[in-house]
C-alpha cells in the first residue's frame, strides 16, 4: 500500500537535491546571468501554470488582487536575487556563494524587531554572531592564498542575493490568503517581466546567438530547476510539518557544498569547512523555534 507521507518526504528531498545542483549547473554555462534569470522566470511560471491546469486548480482572483502590489514587488526582488546569486557563482566557489545565500534567515532575525516588533532572544543573538563569524571564515579573508578582489566580489554578490531573499521572506509574511501555486506563478512571471527591460538594456544581443547549445541550458534551468522543483516542493510542503520542511530545506546547501568539493574540486580548506558548519548550524538553530505551525511560512525561492 502506498505511503503518502513517505511519498511527500521523497518529493521534498528530491526538490532540495535539484535546487542544490543549480550552482554546479551555472558554473558550466556561459549564458549571461540576466538572460538566464529572465528565462527561468518565464519558463518556470508557464510550467507551474500548466501543472495547475492539469490538476484543475483555479486561481484566487480576489486574494491576488488584494496582494498584487506585494506579489509584483516580491517577484522583482526574486529576479534580481537570481542575478546576484548567478554572478556570485561566477566570481567565487559554489560552496561560498551558497553559504552566503543561506545567511538570509539571519538577516530576517536582525530586522525582525523593526519590521515585526519581535524581540531578539539570547539564542537568536548567538545565532547571528555565530553566522557572522562563520561567514568571515567562509569568505577566505583570513586564510593564506585568498583569491583577492574577484573572490570578495563573489562574496558580496552572494550576500546581496541573501538580502533580497530575506526581503522576499519578509514580504511573503505580509501576503495574506494567496495559495502557494498562485503566489509563486505570479512572482516568477513578475520577476521575468521586470528583468525583460533590464536585460534588453544591459545585454548585447548582437553578440549572443541563441543556438541549440545555449538554448538547452536555459530550458533545463526553467523546466527542471524551477518548474519541476517548485511543483515537487509545493506538493510536499502542503502535507508535511513546517519543522520537517525547515530541516530538509538544508539538503540544498549541503548538496551544493558537496558537489562543489567533489565535482568542481573547489577546496574550502579547514577554515571554510568550520565556517560552513557554523553558518548552517546557526541558520538551522535560528529557524527551529519559529517553526511551530503546520504549514511553512514562506516559499522556497532560489
Amino acid at each position: 500500500m502506498k505511503n503518502p507521507k513517505k511519498t511527500h518526504l521523497l518529493s521534498l528531498i528530491f526538490a532540495m537535491l535539484i535546487f542544490g545542483t543549480i550552482g554546479v549547473f551555472r558554473k558550466q554555462i556561459l549564458i549571461p546571468s540576466s538572460i538566464l534569470a529572465m528565462a527561468r522566470g518565464f519558463i518556470g511560471s508557464l510550467f507551474l501554470f500548466l501543472i495547475m491546469l492539469l490538476r484543475k486548480k483555479k486561481f484566487s482572483p480576489q486574494a491576488i488582487k488584494k496582494n498584487l502590489l506585494l506579489l509584483i514587488l516580491s517577484g522583482a526582488m526574486i529576479g534580481f536575487n537570481w542575478i546576484l546569486l548567478f554572478e556570485a557563482y561566477n566570481h567565487t566557489s559554489v560552496a561560498a556563494a551558497t553559504l552566503c545565500y543561506y545567511a538570509a534567515p539571519i538577516f530576517v532575525i536582525i530586522v525582525s524587531p523593526f519590521m515585526f516588533k519581535e524581540r531578539i532572544t539570547l539564542l537568536k543573538f548567538f545565532c547571528v554572531m555565530t553566522a557572522v563569524f562563520g561567514m568571515v571564515l567562509v569568505s577566505g579573508i583570513t586564510k593564506e592564498g585568498f583569491g583577492g578582489i574577484d573572490e570578495l566580489i563573489g562574496i558580496f554578490f552572494g550576500l546581496g542575493a541573501a538580502l533580497l531573499y530575506a526581503s522576499v521572506i519578509i514580504l511573503n509574511k505580509k501576503i495574506k490568503d494567496v495559495p502557494s501555486y498562485d503566489k509563486t506563478i505570479i512572482q516568477l512571471f513578475s520577476a521575468a517581466l521586470v528583468l525583460l527591460p533590464y536585460t534588453l538594456l544591459t545585454e548585447d544581443f548582437s553578440s549572443f546567438a541563441l543556438s541549440a547549445r545555449s538554448f538547452l541550458p536555459i530550458l533545463i534551468m526553467g523546466i527542471f530547476h524551477t518548474g519541476i522543483a517548485y511543483a515537487l516542493y509545493f506538493n510536499s510542503i502542503e502535507k508535511l510539518s513546517a519543522q520537517t520542511v525547515a530541516l530538509l530545506s538544508y539538503i540544498d546547501p549541503i548538496t551544493a557544498i558537496l558537489l562543489s568539493q567533489f565535482i568542481l574540486r573547489e577546496d574550502m580548506g579547514k577554515e571554510g569547512v568550520i565556517g560552513a558548519f557554523l553558518v548552517l548550524g546557526a541558520a538551522i538553530l535560528s529557524e527551529l523555534p519559529q517553526r511551530r505551525h503546520k504549514k511553512a511560512v514562506f516559499n522556497k525561492e532560489v
